[in-house]
């Protein structure tokens, strides 16, 4: 029997390695781990490649003020660049980071963005170290929470799944044999682990050409790839209704769940205390930091400058034919003045769904220009509820929702719990792919569930994010309520009572994004994951977010490609300064 390490409150390096040993061991692909810690560590330290200070009066463009164009400025700084951000969001720092205050003091909050970080996440916790961010566990799953499914519902325990669940699904008898995360790990995982380990690498590393097994996975859509595992139509829809992340994504690339199965992404996951923005502030505060302190092994006459320009929305990109240099032509929100400013190198770390809307000249490579049409965000809505009271914290031990998620066949697809103020108490089970390990909570000492907190009532993808996304806020509110009511067997209406203030977000209708997360549709890794993130207008204009990382639609991919970005122009510059 495997001994379970006990996730604490700021882990060490150490104790998120073992976390993620665990798991790997229980997912019995030990061998792993070395190749997962290499690939989503962070890039080589830039003063590698050039010194300290080496790259004065260079001046470099950031477009886009989320976490990768931050953590490209942050380490293009160290080397003496004159670095200018440009943001289009005149009282916001962070992208698609977003945490969402409803008190002036900061505790009551919700994440309309990401809220969670897997502990494999090297890059990610390269920052959080550095800054000194307090963490503590995220519960991804709880035994006490709910399948809401066919107008029924159950307790977020497989045995009741089985019960309850299956006899409205067309399954085979063997199929009704299996508890459901059993079904889904089958149908998702057992192909990753016929892979050797050096293939299943390439699926965090972007190559010119990858192996067979790996365009196989690419070539179908998770709906096939269950199909082909030799599941039902009815167990596929009973899978997609229990766990509506499969539902949403069910005609999207299977490789894209290969990508958040290898690196175990929901397993054993922590949150940042005070909310995720913490970490792209953290990074904005020491950039407009005339002594940051993360820089003590660089001399202050090296530290580049930084021109932050909030509200400064992108409209165009051009290169001067004469010295390569590139224009970027801008529109002040608040004042409408319109300019033109001009760089040695640019950094684009804004979304496709955004570039595709600025004026190019001269265009890019075809290819590339395939990629920023083809490559789409994905519709993601999060709706956030400030409650007088923790209705979910209340009831007999084994009612109480401390942390965790519920799941639904309705439009709100998930509802998830806030994990402050608890501790973890025993319980294991092993949920799936999907699924961290399920624990039972206990509250801490003093502790008031009659106090007001937050909870994520809606948080859903794809189809169902624009369809209760379009509703005007008034009433998609009252639409989260009735089918929150529902979910939790109370009575109609009862919310009114209780939910004091919301914020509501469908990112499909956000300007600076125009979309969720990137998920790739099938054949698109291997068409463009390479094309994606490669430099243009002569190695001057380099790429980073999200969406053209190894870790599409998490924090992550975003630190990563940024760090990557800032080490490619020091390497350009070294060859060409």
């Amino acid at each position: 029997m495997i001994t379970k390490p006990t996730m604490t409150n700021n882990p060490t390096p150490q104790e998120r390695y073992k976390l993620l040993k665990t798991a790997l061991i229980e997912n019995r692909r030990p061998e792993d781990f070395d190749n997962i810690i290499e690939l989503l560590g962070p890039p080589g330290e830039i003063t590698t490649i050039l010194p300290a200070g080496s790259c004065k009066n260079i001046k470099v463009a950031i477009l886009g003020g989320g976490l990768a164009g931050l953590s490209a400025a942050f380490e293009l700084r160290k080397l003496g660049f004159n670095i200018t951000i440009f943001e289009g969001e005149e009282d916001r720092v962070g992208g698609r980071v977003y945490t969402h205050y409803f008190d002036k003091v900061k505790n009551l909050y919700g994440e309309l963005g990401p809220m969670r970080i897997p502990v494999s996440h090297e890059t990610t916790w390269h920052y959080i170290d550095l800054f000194g961010l307090k963490t503590r566990p995220f519960a991804q799953t709880n035994i006490n929470t709910f399948h809401y499914v066919m107008d029924t519902r159950v307790r977020n325990r497989p045995e009741a799944v089985q019960k309850y669940i299956y006899p409205f699904f067309d399954m085979t008898r063997e199929e009704r044999s299996k508890e459901w995360p059993q079904l889904e790990a089958e149908g998702l995982e057992e192909y990753l682990l016929k892979m050797s380990p050096k293939i299943r690498r390439e699926i965090l590393e972007i190559k010119e050409v990858y192996s067979e097994e790996i365009v196989y996975a690419d070539s179908l859509n998770v709906k096939e790839k269950l199909e082909v595992s030799g599941l039902s139509q009815g167990a596929i829809s009973m899978l997609s209704s229990v766990n509506p992340f499969i539902g949403a994504f069910l005609y999207n690339s299977y490789f894209e769940i290969l990508h958040e199965i290898y690196p175990l992404s929901f397993t054993y996951l922590y949150e940042i205390i005070g909310g995720m923005v913490n970490l792209p502030k953290s990074l904005l505060s020491s950039l407009l930091n005339d002594f940051p302190k993360e820089y003590s092994f660089i001399s202050q006459g090296d530290i580049g400058k930084i021109f932050w320009r909030p509200g400064h929305g992108v409209v165009g990109i051009h290169q001067n034919e004469r010295n390569h240099s590139i224009g970027i032509s801008y529109k002040v929100s608040a004042s409408g003045i319109e300019g033109t400013d001009y760089f040695d190198y640019v950094i684009c770390a804004l979304p496709f769904s955004n570039l595709r809307l600025i004026n190019l000249n001269p265009l890019f490579s075809t290819k590339k220009m395939e990629a920023i049409r083809q490559i789409n965000l994905s519709a993601a809505q999060k709706t956030i509820l400030l409650c007088n009271y923790r209705f979910w914290e209340m009831g007999l031990p084994d009612e109480r929702i401390l942390g965790g998620g519920s799941t639904t066949d309705m439009v709100i697809n998930t509802i998830w719990y806030p994990s402050n103020g608890r501790e973890k108490n025993e319980g294991y089970i092993n949920m799936g792919p999907f699924q961290s390990p399920a624990c039972k909570w206990s509250f801490h000492k003093g502790y008031n569930p009659y106090q007001p907190g937050v909870i994520t009532g809606s948080y859903n993808w794809t189809q169902d994010a624009v369809r209760l996304g379009n509703f005007p806020e008034s009433h998609r509110i009252e639409i989260i309520k009735e089918q929150v009511e529902k979910v939790h067997g109370l009575p109609f209406n009862s919310l009114d009572s209780i939910v004091l203030d919301s914020k509501s977000l469908l990112w499909n209708n956000h300007p600076w994004s125009l979309g969720g997360v990137t998920f790739y549709m099938p054949q698109q890794k291997v068409d463009f994951s390479k094309v994606a993130i490669a430099a243009e207008y002569n190695n001057r204009l380099f790429f980073a977010g999200e969406h053209v990382s190894v870790s599409r639609s998490w924090m992550q991919g975003a630190l990563q490609s940024g760090m990557l970005a800032a080490n490619s122009i020091a390497r350009f510059c070294k060859v060409y300064r």
